[in-house]
């Protein structure tokens, strides 16, 4: 069972072809080993990450799911300013949250 106290984290990862990889896990380092061993999602098999770009804690998994499915509608550009930003301007539309 997972340690209540632990929290989840929505993370970006820079892979080797140049795209980004976002995902979510309650343990980022082992995560990212992980996706550098060939044994994380499907994804970072075929392209290995080559670091961690940004991430965010979260109070529990359904938060983290829910900015993941956001982060993952968002443009490029404004995946990285999504995890940088305080909570309250990570809200994907609001107008006033900073771009990249």
């Amino acid at each position: 069972m997972a340690d209540p106290a632990r929290p989840w984290h929505l993370y970006l990862l820079l892979c080797r072809n140049g795209a980004w990889y976002a995902g979510i896990t309650n343990d980022l380092d082992a995560r990212f080993r992980a996706h550098a061993n060939g044994t994380g999602a499907r994804y970072t098999r075929a392209n290995p990450p080559v670091r961690l770009l940004a991430s965010r804690a979260y109070p529990d998994r359904a938060a983290a799911s829910r900015a993941e499915w956001q982060i993952k509608r968002l443009p490029k550009e404004r995946k990285l300013a999504f995890l940088q930003a305080d909570s309250a301007d990570a809200v994907p539309g609001n107008a006033d949250a900073a771009t990249a």
